[in-house]
C-alpha cells in the first residue's frame, strides 16, 4: 500500500486552462464576486482537502514573460487580492487552510506579515502564504519603484545564471525570514488583560525585531498579536535548483512539478529540506465522467488557447486521476495539489468523485481533527525565538 497523503486543490479564476472561461460551465461574470468564491471555497472545504492556494499577480498579464500578456483579450483579465480574498473566505470555511499568493519584490514586507498574521486570527490558525520571487517588467511599471529586475529565464532556462533572478530569490528569503520574525515579536502571553491593575500589555513580551538586511530594514514589532499558529505556513512553487534551496531553507511545505513519478526521487534529494520540509506535487486535471468524454473537452480547449505548463497534466476520469495520485506516493511525496482545469467544474469532480476515490484506495490521510494547518500537516507549532529570552533583555 503506498503512504497516505493530503491532497490540496490551486484556485485560480475560471480554472487552470486559458480557455476555460468559455465552457459552458464557466461563470465568467462572477470571478470577481463574493458568492462565487465563497461557494467555491466550501466545495474545497467540504471535500476535506487539506488547503486552497490562491493564485496572485500584480499585473493584468499575471506572471506571464510573453511580450502581448498585457493587451491580448482572450484570457481572464482581472482579479480580487488573494490576502484580502482569504480574509474574506476564512469565516465562510471551516477546516481548509488558506494560501495566498504574494510576491516579494514589491509589497512592503510589514504589511504582508500583519496581513498574513491577521488572516490566522480570523481563520483559528489555518493561514500560509505562497510566496513568488521576482517581478515582470509591467508590474515594476506599475508600482515605480524599480528599473531592474527579472526580464524572464536566462537563454539557459536556469535562474542561476541571471543576476536579477539570483537576487530576486535573496530577496524573497528576507521576506520569509521577516515574516516569521515578526509573528514571533509578541511572545503567546504578552497580552495580560488584568482589571484589577488596568494593564492589559506586559510590554516587556513584545520585542522589536531589529532586522537589517540587503534589501530592506525593519526595526520594531508587529501590530499583530501573536496568532493561532504561532507563523503563518510559508509556501513555495519550484521548479529548479535555486527555488528548491529557496524552499528547503525558507519554507515549510514546497509544491514541485514532477513530470511522473520517476522524478520524484532526484526533486527530493535536490531538496533536502529535513523532516520539517512538506513536499506536495501538482497535478493539473480534467475530469470527465469517461476518457474519451474528458479529451473531447480537452481538445477543445487546446483548439482554443493551447495551455503551455510544466505541470503534469491528467485528463480522464476520477480513476485515472487516482492512478496518478497512487503513483506520486509511492515515489514519497506528502500531498498532491490538484489544479483543476474548469472552474468549478472540476473542482466539483473533485469533491464529489476523486476525493472520495482517493480515500477508498486507502491512500488520503484523513483529518484527525488538529485545530491549525501546521498541526494538520504534522509540522510544529514554533515557539517565539524572544521567547527563549529572559523577559527584559
Amino acid at each position: 500500500m503506498p503512504d497516505r497523503i493530503h491532497l490540496a486543490v490551486a484556485l485560480d479564476g475560471a480554472g487552470w486552462h486559458p480557455a476555460a472561461w468559455r465552457e459552458p460551465t464557466a461563470r465568467p461574470t462572477e470571478l470577481t464576486s463574493a458568492a462565487y468564491w465563497r461557494e467555491i471555497a466550501r466545495t474545497a472545504d467540504g471535500a476535506g482537502l487539506v488547503l486552497a492556494t490562491i493564485e496572485d499577480a500584480l499585473s493584468l498579464g499575471g506572471r506571464s514573460f510573453e511580450p502581448d500578456a498585457e493587451t491580448r483579450r482572450d484570457r481572464v483579465r482581472g482579479r480580487l487580492d488573494a490576502v484580502l480574498l482569504a480574509s474574506f473566505l476564512a469565516p465562510a470555511t471551516w477546516r481548509i487552510g488558506l494560501v495566498p499568493t504574494a510576491t516579494t519584490t514589491h509589497p512592503e514586507p510589514f504589511h504582508l506579515a500583519t496581513g498574513l498574521q491577521t488572516l490566522d486570527h480570523v481563520s483559528r490558525g489555518r493561514a500560509g502564504v505562497r510566496l513568488v520571487a521576482g517581478s515582470t517588467a509591467q508590474e515594476r511599471k506599475n508600482f515605480g519603484r524599480r528599473a531592474d529586475g527579472p526580464a524572464g529565464l536566462p537563454a539557459s532556462g536556469r535562474v542561476e545564471d541571471d543576476p536579477a533572478l539570483l537576487a530576486a530569490f535573496r530577496e524573497a528569503g528576507e521576506v520569509a525570514d521577516v515574516i516569521r520574525r515578526l509573528a514571533d515579536s509578541w511572545e503567546d502571553d504578552a497580552i495580560v488583560r488584568d482589571l484589577d491593575t488596568g494593564k492589559f500589555l506586559d510590554r516587556e513580551r513584545v520585542h522589536n525585531v531589529e532586522f537589517e538586511g540587503e534589501f530592506f530594514s525593519i526595526t520594531g514589532a508587529s501590530i499583530v498579536p501573536r496568532s493561532p499558529q504561532g507563523q503563518p505556513l510559508i509556501t513555495a512553487l519550484a521548479h529548479q535548483t535555486i527555488p528548491y534551496r529557496f524552499a528547503a531553507e525558507h519554507a515549510d511545505l514546497v509544491f514541485v512539478t514532477p513530470s511522473d513519478a520517476g522524478a520524484v526521487a532526484g526533486i527530493l534529494s535536490e531538496l533536502d529540506g529535513g523532516d520539517d520540509l512538506r513536499v506536495f506535487a501538482d497535478l493539473l486535471v480534467l475530469v470527465g465522467e469517461t476518457r474519451t468524454a474528458a479529451e473531447d473537452v480537452w481538445n477543445r480547449l487546446q483548439e482554443r488557447a493551447p495551455l503551455t505548463t510544466d505541470a503534469r497534466v491528467v485528463v480522464g476520469t476520477a480513476d485515472d486521476v487516482v492512478d496518478e495520485i497512487r503513483a506520486l506516493a509511492d515515489a514519497g511525496v506528502d500531498g498532491i495539489r490538484l489544479r483543476p482545469a474548469r472552474l468549478p467544474g472540476d473542482l466539483d469532480a473533485i469533491a464529489d468523485r476523486v476525493v472520495p476515490a482517493v480515500a477508498a484506495a486507502g491512500i488520503l490521510l484523513p483529518d484527525d481533527g488538529s485545530p491549525t494547518l501546521r498541526e494538520r500537516l504534522g509540522l510544529p507549532r514554533l515557539a517565539s525565538r524572544y521567547a527563549r529570552q529572559e523577559v527584559g533583555a
